[in-house]
């Protein structure tokens, strides 16, 4: 197998296909956890279409919301270490994954360094964005926590930044760890 350069924040589509290969295709419906907080962290999923939220919560059912991924991208890289899994994820539509063992994911790293590249700077990128987040939660009001997110979540077109993703009230809290009141 040929050796991918993989410099991109969503895997390259070779990259993709080959590690994908590796697991067997599942298709879950929306709201389904495919992650439970606390269970043994031995598969990685890589998102083929569909999005998943990655998330935290407690004994009452609140939620906070720590990220959102889409097509391309991949969740599940505790299954490295075989530890036990910090946050639970759920399908936000119907969403199809390649489910990958974890000793699947830990030989194809081996086989394809390019890709481990890509995912320690996928993993620093993610260790920064949660210093962000445990920062924000410390230092701003709610008002502020609810700025950041939806300038994060902003994109521009034609000079004007929107927000395109579909929010409800309670959407915002659970990202910005607050009550939807």
């Amino acid at each position: 197998m040929q050796r991918q350069a993989v410099t991109a924040d969503v895997l390259q589509e070779e990259i993709l296909r080959a590690i994908a290969a590796r697991g067997g295709v599942r298709v879950y419906a929306r709201n389904s956890v495919i992650i439970n907080e606390g269970e043994r962290a031995d598969t990685f999923f890589i998102i083929l279409s569909g999005r998943v939220k990655v998330y935290g919560s407690d004994d009452s059912g609140n939620e906070i919301i720590y990220s959102v991924h889409g097509a391309g991208e991949y969740v599940g890289e505790m299954s490295l270490e075989s530890g036990i899994r910090t946050a639970s994820v759920m399908t936000m539509e119907e969403t199809a994954c390649s489910v990958v063992s974890g000793t699947e994911f830990k030989n194809f790293i081996v086989e394809q360094p390019a890709f481990a590249l890509h995912l320690i700077h996928k993993l620093i990128r993610r260790a920064r964005e949660a210093t962000e987040g445990i920062k924000n939660l410390a230092l701003l009001d709610v008002y502020g926590r609810v700025c950041t997110v939806l300038v994060g979540l902003a994109e521009e077109s034609n000079g004007v930044l929107r927000v395109t993703e579909r929010l409800t009230q309670q959407d915002i809290a659970d990202r910005v760890g607050a009550s939807r009141e």
